[in-house]
């Protein structure tokens, strides 16, 4: 299969039947060509036996084994890690932004970056745990290894929904206090905030021993808004109005957000983490490729 071929078009990923079937698609499509390359942590040169637990793949399980010791024992290859993924989602009313032509609503395409991930921690028997938050931490699971845990991350993503303001100082604190171990911690949100105050709590958590993935996710209206003239504009989350103009939007406004996008990656990289920034109407491949060099780096 070509690259070309395996970059599917979002909005054609959300007519899948559900999350779990659209993050195996993105997943197994990224990977191919990828997976056999030990230093992303897919090699499948044979390291080892050990005994089948509850949640492990049973496509890893040796049969001429079972067959011969009547015991069942899984293969494990080299470039498994059996690191912790927590994936933290931002839910808040500015995630709730519709749709454009040609990509999905900034929500939906969170949720599908969120199912990416955890099928691929998944995949890689890694434990992976959600955090989704909005004006307060409302969905909390932790880590977890087993198969029935993962399915529930499924079922609770397809149930969210955005609305309320983000608190940031009040996310890091819950996340700094119930991750626990060490991990990988992946942040998916639009980063409309004050860049200082995300800084300081990814640097929380990078002092706990967490390595951070920051990908930032935008409509494509956020990248060049259409509005008409004298518009009159809203804030979501705070209720408050601004008026704006052709010229604003032509010539302040692109600037403007370029000089808040690289704030923002720069209050990322200060506290030792990875930034990505991803439109809504681009492939999610580009995100799986971002947190595989982030593996890479960070065994």
């Amino acid at each position: 299969m070509s690259a070309a071929a395996r970059l599917i078009p979002p909005a054609t990923l959300a007519g899948l039947a559900n999350l779990e079937l659209l993050a195996r698609v993105v997943v197994e499509g990224s990977l191919i060509g990828l997976h056999r390359s030990p230093r992303f942590g897919f090699s499948q040169e044979f390291a080892e036996y050990r005994p089948y637990a509850p949640g492990d793949d049973p496509r890893f399980i040796d049969w001429n084994v079972f067959a011969r010791a009547d015991r069942t024992f899984v293969k494990r290859f080299f470039g498994d890690t059996n690191t912790r993924l927590t994936v933290l989602l931002d839910t808040s009313a500015s995630m709730g932004m519709p749709a454009v032509p040609g990509a999905v609503a900034k929500f939906d395409y969170a949720r599908f970056l969120a199912a990416a991930f955890i099928y691929l921690a998944a995949r890689q028997h890694d434990a992976v745990g959600l955090c989704a938050f909005a004006g307060a931490v409302h969905v909390q699971r932790p880590p977890s290894a087993r198969a029935r845990a993962t399915q529930a991350l499924y079922h609770l993503l397809d149930e969210l929904r955005p609305g309320g303001a983000a608190r940031w100082p009040a996310l890091f604190e819950h996340a700094a206090a119930r991750l626990g171990k060490r991990g990988l911690t992946v942040l998916i949100s639009d980063c409309l905030c004050e860049p200082e105050a995300l800084g300081a709590g990814l640097r929380a958590l990078a002092a706990r021993g967490h390595d951070l993935l920051v990908l930032q996710v935008l409509d494509p209206d956020e990248r060049q808004p259409r509005l008409g003239d004298g518009t009159l504009v809203e804030d979501v989350e705070t209720g408050a109005t601004m008026a704006v103009s052709v010229a604003d939007l032509q010539e302040a406004y692109p600037r403007r957000l370029a000089d808040h996008v690289q704030q923002i990656r720069q209050s990322v990289l200060a506290a030792g983490g990875h930034h990505q920034l991803m439109f809504c109407d681009e492939p999610l491949d580009r995100s799986l490729s971002a947190y595989l060099r982030f593996r890479e780096r960070h065994p």
